[in-house]
C-alpha cells in the first residue's frame, strides 16, 4: 500500500474513533439532594444552581476531583466528583409527555409527566426508555427525554 493511501486510511480511522468517543460522552447523575453547581472548581465558587438527586449531567471536562458539567438546558458549572453517580437518570425535555404500559405509541397511557421531571432509567429498548419515579413506572420515547 502506498504511503498516501496508508495516511488517508489512518486519518479516516482516527476521525471515526473521535466521533465515536464524542458520541459516548460521559454522563453522571447527582447522587443526593441540594447539591450546588458552582461557578468554579472550588468550594468557594458562586452557587449557580441547586440540584436534587437523580438530576442528569453531561461531563464536559475534569479538573482534579471536580467535573465541569452541562445540564439539559445548556447551563454549565462545576460539581465535585463525590456528588456524581453512575446510576442512569432521564429528565423530561418536552412540555408534557405520556408514560406508556409498553414501548409503543398505541399502548395504554399509565401517567403523564411535565418538563423537568426526573426519572430513574430502568431499561432501554429500540428508541424507548423504561423509567420510574416513586411508584410510577412506564415507557417513554427517548426523543422526549435527556440523560442516560
Amino acid at each position: 500500500m502506498k504511503k498516501s493511501s496508508c495516511f488517508i486510511l489512518l486519518l479516516a480511522l482516527s476521525l471515526l474513533f473521535l466521533n465515536t468517543a464524542a458520541a459516548r460522552a460521559e454522563m453522571v447523575a447527582v447522587n443526593r439532594n441540594n447539591v450546588s453547581m458552582l461557578s468554579k472548581p472550588d468550594k468557594k465558587g458562586k452557587v449557580l444552581w441547586r440540584l436534587d438527586q437523580g438530576f442528569p449531567l453531561k461531563v464536559q471536562k475534569r479538573s482534579g476531583k471536580w467535573l465541569n458539567v452541562r445540564d439539559f438546558e445548556g447551563a454549565s458549572g462545576w460539581v465535585h466528583t463525590s456528588v456524581a453517580g453512575k446510576q442512569g437518570h432521564m429528565i423530561v425535555k418536552k412540555k408534557t409527555i405520556n408514560l406508556r404500559s409498553r414501548p409503543h405509541t398505541r399502548s395504554n397511557i399509565v401517567a403523564k409527566a411535565s418538563y423537568g421531571v426526573v426519572f430513574k432509567t430502568l431499561e432501554k429498548k429500540k428508541g424507548w426508555v423504561k423509567v420510574r419515579q416513586g411508584s410510577v413506572t412506564g415507557w417513554v420515547n427517548d426523543d422526549l427525554l435527556w440523560g442516560f
